[in-house]
This record gives C-alpha cells, structure tokens and sequence, in this order.
C-alpha cells in the first residue's frame, strides 16, 4: 500500500504531540512550523499529496502567499486550512479548491472575522508555546460565557474592546480584567475570571484537532 505524503504545518495552535495521537501512523507524516512565504509551494514540489496549512507567520516574516497554494492546488496537491493563518487563507481560496476547516474559517468565510489580527499571537519561537491570547479565543469565550450568564452583553462588549484595542502581543486575560477594572461591575469580572479559570475553551486548538481528524477522512477514501 502506497504512503500519503502530508505536510503539516503546526505550532501554537496544536503540538506535536497532540497531532501525532490523531493522525495515523501508517502515514508518511513531515511535522512542520508555522509556514513562511515559499514553504507551500516547496512541499507540492517536494511530492507532497496532503498540505494540512494551521499555523504560519504574520509579522515575523513573509506570510505564505496566495499564488503558491494555488500552485499547490493547480499540482493536485489537497491543501487544507484551519484554525489560524490556514483558516484565513482557506476563507480566501476556498473558490479554487482549498478546504476551510472549523468555526474560523467559517467566520472568516462569513465575515464576522476581517483581520489577521484576529488569530495573530506571540508565542516562543522554539517551543511554539503561545504567551498571549489569540483574540479570536477570546471573542470565543465571551460569547459562551455571555450565553452561560457569567456576564451581560454589555460586560462582553466592554471586554471585547478592551482586547481589540491592545497590541495582540500583550493580549491575556489577566490584561484584559486588570484594564477592566472601574469599567465593569466588580461581580462580574470576579464571575469571568472564575469562568476562564475553570472553562475557557482554545477555539483555535479545537479547529486544529477538527482539520487533522479530516486528514484520515480523506486518507480514507485516497487508500
């Protein structure tokens, strides 16, 4: 039985490790950082069928461009997108055969989300580990916390504004309550905290494990 080439472009949003229990063994698997401008179209020419695209750089270097998926697609490669720089570029190309894959690239896609800034975060550039909160996260976990009652929607506004107007390096939750103070009702925060202590969800991990799960779907129906 022939091997499926794959390429996997991960970082922040899911390690190593993590991917590693989901994927199948049998596959010929390459475990790659966030892409950079040229690492997509060097896999479709390095014979790779599968490029499942998660993470990839915004601001540290030059973002994987649109020309080199298409590339990519026009070689027959199947390129996936999810979760962070994927899911945005999934909500761009999509038309022309990429895969968008979880609840971001369906916002993107609908345009609830518009900026890069959205999924952008700091993280360590050796273990990938994120040291700050990807806004989109937290847009995530006001939403639920607001359906829950932890907070009114005018506690989740004044957050969500609070967040976008930080630089997304210094974007975490201790931040953001911490600026929140004064603002909202000291009740509410004291809820909130406790509610991300407890419950917080890490929506971009989530659409990551859901893009690597349809790996083996389609791996399924290739073997």
């Amino acid at each position: 039985m022939k091997e499926t080439r794959i390429a996997v472009f991960i970082g922040p949003s899911v390690d190593k490790e993590t991917a590693k229990d989901i994927l199948d063994t049998e596959y010929d698997i390459e475990y790659l950082p966030p892409a950079k401008r040229g690492d997509v179209s060097r896999a479709a020419n390095d014979g790779v069928e599968i490029v499942c695209l998660i993470d990839g750089v915004f601001f540290q270097d030059s973002a994987v461009a649109h020309r080199e998926i298409l590339y990519a697609l026009k070689k027959g490669v199947n390129v996936i997108g999810s979760s962070s720089m994927g899911a945005l570029r999934a909500s761009e190309l999509d038309l022309y055969g990429m895969e968008g894959v979880g609840k971001i690239y369906e916002w993107y896609k609908s345009g609830k989300l518009v900026s890069d800034d959205e999924v952008a975060l700091f993280f360590d550039p050796v273990y990938f580990k994120p040291l700050s909160e990807p806004l989109v996260n937290i847009r995530h976990n006001l939403e639920i916390a607001e359906a829950k009652g932890v907070i009114d929607g005018d506690a989740s506004k004044k957050l969500l504004k609070i967040a976008k107007s930080m630089y997304f390096p210094d974007r975490t939750y201790q931040r953001i309550l911490d600026d929140a103070e004064g603002e909202i009702d000291f009740e509410a925060l004291k809820r909130f905290r406790r509610f991300i202590d407890q419950e917080k969800r890490d929506l971009k991990m989530e659409d990551a494990i859901e893009a690597l799960e349809r790996i083996n779907e389609i791996c399924g129906v290739i073997k």
